[in-house]
C-alpha cells in the first residue's frame, strides 16, 4: 500500500515536472535569444548566448518607444479592467435582484454573445468607427474592451451573486443606507475574490491583447506594447535579437503581476467550484 502511494506520487511529480518544463521551455528560448546577435540566432536558436550582451535591450527600448508605449498599456489595461469589473458587478448584482423576464432574457443574450468570434465583428467594427472619426484614440479602444468583456465578467459574477443572502442587503436598507449604498458597502466587498479573479483574467487578455489595438491604434504615440513589437519588422528581413528583448520588455511586467496576484486566481477558482 505505502509502495502504491509512493509510486503514484513520483508519477504525479514527474508529470508536474515534465508540464513545468513544457511551460517554461518558450519563454527560457526567448530569454537566451534576446542576448544574441542575429546571426547567431538564425544558426542555432536553441544555444547558449556566446556573451550577455544588453545591445538588444537598449535598441528595443528606444525604437518601440518603450516608455510612451508601456503608458498607453498600462492606461488601457487599467480602466478596460477597472470599468469591466464595475459595470459587471452591478448589472449582474440588478439581474439577480430584479428577476424579470426581460433581465432573463437580456441575461441569456449577454451569455450567448460569447459565442460570436471576434473575427466575425472586425470588419464592420473598424468601417462604423472609421465612419464615426472614432480610430486611433485609446479611449475608443477602453471603450471597446469593456464591451468585449462585460459578458464573461457578468456571467461570473451572476453566480456569486446568486449566493449572497438577500437578508443582508435588506437589513442594510433598514439601517438607512441606499440601494448604491448597499451594493457598494455590502455586495461589492464580498465579491472581492471574484473581482481579484475576473481583473486579472481581463489583465492577461488586454495587456496582451495584439488584433483590436492594430485595428484601432494607428499612430505610434498610441501604440501599447504588443504593437510596438512589431517595428522589428522589416519588409524582408526580422531583426530578430532586438525583437525577442522587445517581448521580454513586454511580457515581464504581466508576469510580475501575475506572480503576485496568482494566489487570487486560485482562491477565486476555489470559490467557484464549491458554489
Amino acid at each position: 500500500m505505502a509502495d502504491s502511494k509512493k509510486a503514484s506520487s513520483l508519477l504525479k511529480l514527474l508529470g508536474l515536472s515534465l508540464a513545468l518544463i513544457l511551460f517554461v521551455f518558450p519563454f527560457a528560448v526567448l530569454l537566451l535569444n534576446s542576448f544574441k546577435e542575429n546571426k547567431e540566432i538564425t544558426s542555432n536558436p536553441l544555444s547558449l548566448p556566446s556573451t550577455l550582451d544588453f545591445a538588444n535591450y537598449t535598441n528595443a527600448f528606444n525604437k518601440m518607444g518603450y516608455i510612451y508605449a508601456f503608458s498607453n498599456s498600462l492606461i488601457i489595461t487599467t480602466l478596460s479592467v477597472l470599468f469591466i469589473s464595475l459595470f459587471a458587478a452591478m448589472t449582474a448584482h440588478y439581474f439577480v435582484r430584479n428577476n424579470t423576464k426581460v433581465n432573463q432574457y437580456t441575461f441569456l443574450l449577454m451569455v450567448a454573445s460569447m459565442i460570436i468570434p471576434f473575427q466575425a465583428l472586425m470588419i464592420p467594427l473598424v468601417k462604423i468607427y472609421g465612419s464615426l472619426n472614432m480610430l486611433n484614440n485609446k479611449w475608443s479602444l477602453i471603450y471597446m474592451y469593456i464591451g468585449f468583456g462585460s459578458s464573461l465578467a457578468v456571467f461570473i459574477y451572476h453566480g456569486f451573486v446568486k449566493s449572497i443572502p438577500k437578508e443582508l442587503e435588506e437589513a442594510a436598507l433598514i439601517d438607512g443606507c441606499t440601494r448604491t449604498q448597499t451594493f457598494f458597502r455590502i455586495v461589492f466587498p464580498v465579491l472581492m475574490p471574484t473581482t481579484a479573479t475576473i481583473a486579472i483574467l481581463n489583465v492577461l487578455w488586454i495587456w496582451n491583447d495584439f488584433l483590436l489595438p492594430s485595428l484601432i491604434l494607428v499612430d505610434s504615440q498610441q501604440r501599447t506594447l504588443p504593437l510596438s513589437t512589431y517595428n522589428f519588422y522589416g519588409t524582408y528581413t526580422v531583426d530578430y535579437g532586438p525583437l525577442m528583448a522587445s517581448l521580454v520588455l513586454t511580457i515581464l511586467p504581466i508576469i510580475v503581476v501575475y506572480l503576485f496576484a496568482q494566489k487570487y486566481i486560485i482562491q477565486g477558482v476555489m470559490q467557484g467550484s464549491v458554489k
